[in-house]
């Protein structure tokens, strides 16, 4: 894990962010002590999608569109 000041990670931000891409960890530094680490976000593998996959799932009552009873009193 590569460590560096918070004074130096302003003046040298880009770098350390390639250096994260790049695999490496880099911990931000106050007084010795550790504040933040930067990491690479990994990738997420996009699932396999398929048209019609959900078919048969999904269904619509034929009153869908009807008016509801509990709003009755506002419709009138």
């Amino acid at each position: 894990m590569y460590q560096v000041d918070i004074v130096e990670a302003k003046e040298k931000l880009v770098e350390l962010i390639e250096a994260a891409m790049r695999g490496q960890e880099v911990a931000i530094t106050q007084d010795n002590q550790p504040l933040v680490k930067l990491v690479v976000i990994p990738k997420q593998a996009k699932p396999n999608r398929q048209a019609g996959s959900a078919k048969g799932m999904v269904w619509m009552s034929d009153d869908f569109d009807e008016p509801l009873e509990e709003f009755k009193e506002y419709m009138e």
